[in-house]
């Protein structure tokens, strides 16, 4: 059954029409240092963007032709986003504000600038898949994977745990993007399951064994290269270039942790509703049909290779199913961003 919302004024139906002008920027992450565009004047909503481009431009496209309610993006990094919705309080012209990784999240909603999410998303989405408060909620999922050199690494000889990273054997072998939200997430999840003590000493160690790179792909493409042995990025990074030329996962294989260790968290993107929001009804729709079954099968279409979170939504094709990634049991509202900042600054990786 299609997504079916309120009946829109004949003006709003007719602003439809201007839907690609009002998408075409939609979602990721910015330029470092860029300032966000303006939003397009006249649009219904405003919808600040932290995930991928191309994941909310389908997600806008289709509400807009379904409701006629136009959607403007401003897009950026995730704590980009939060730290300007934070800096602009109740004068942010935000009415949605979506992420990549939680921890974003729950920064916004510790300063108190969400309104709890509907009962119409809270049914459409698991409870493993929201943080307790209900104050916004998953929007989609990423796996924690290490990558490694099929050539360089027998299985054998593979990490069990992703805190074994921190033995001095690996020193100089595997890779990381410390400074991207992605990584920083993961070390959330560490901290919370893990305590400060064990994450702080992870992270020192990392700083004397890990080659730092720009980002997960340029991670997984020394691993192809051979120069690390491998490297802890996200599982769409491999499913991504598998699925298209393979030219930098060729010489690659995945290697899930499972166990509920650490290194097999599941991170939430997020999506929630500003209580500063001009337009709360529409904002709740937006997320409301993100989060339905014809929100969340559009994540089995195009370049992005994310999970779904929504019920009943099967993962797209060549995906490992969520059971069995046996990812640990995290509270995404307790994921704590600015200690992790401090820990990883006081190690030396930021």
């Amino acid at each position: 059954m299609k997504f079916r919302l309120k009946q829109l004024p004949a003006a709003a139906l007719a602003a439809a029409a201007a839907l690609a002008l009002a998408a075409c920027g939609a979602g990721g992450a910015a330029p470092e240092g860029s300032a966000a565009p303006a939003a397009t004047e006249n649009a219904d909503l405003t919808v600040y963007n932290a995930q991928h481009e191309t994941m909310t431009k389908a997600w806008v496209d289709a509400f807009t032709a379904e409701t006629g309610i136009t959607v403007s993006v401003r897009k950026g990094k995730d704590t980009e986003m939060s730290n300007q919705i934070i800096a602009e309080g109740e004068a942010s012209p935000a009415d949605v504000f979506i992420t990549e990784n939680s921890p974003a999240m729950t920064q916004v909603e510790n300063a108190g600038l969400f309104t709890e999410v509907s009962e119409t998303v809270q049914e459409n989405v698991p409870e493993e898949f929201r943080p307790s408060s209900n104050m916004w909620t998953g929007v989609a999922a990423r796996s924690t994977v290490f990558v490694y050199n099929k050539d360089k690494v027998k299985e054998a000889d593979l990490p069990k745990s992703i805190m074994d990273l921190a033995d001095p054997k690996w020193a100089g072998k595997w890779g990381a993007a410390p400074g991207g939200a992605d990584f920083q997430a993961i070390v959330s999840a560490m901290l919370e399951l893990e305590g400060e003590q064990a994450t702080s000493d992870w992270l020192k160690a990392m700083k004397e064994n890990v080659k730092v790179y720009p980002g997960n792909g340029a991670a997984m493409k020394a691993v192809n290269a051979g120069e690390v042995d491998g490297a802890v990025i996200y599982h769409y990074y491999y499913a991504a270039d598998q699925a298209g030329t393979g030219e930098n996962s060729g010489n690659v294989a995945p290697h899930y942790f499972k166990n509920e260790d650490p290194g097999a968290f599941l991170s939430v993107s997020g999506g929630g509703v500003l209580k500063s929001s001009k337009n709360p009804e529409a904002a709740m729709q937006f997320l409301e049909f993100i989060t339905s079954k014809q929100g969340q099968e559009l994540l089995g279409t195009g370049v992005d290779f994310e999970y779904p979170v929504g019920k009943d939504v099967t993962p797209r094709e060549g995906l490992v199913p969520i059971p069995e990634l046996e990812a640990p049991k995290v509270d995404a509202s307790k994921l704590n961003s600015q200690k992790v900042v401090e820990l990883m600054t006081d190690a030396g990786l930021l």
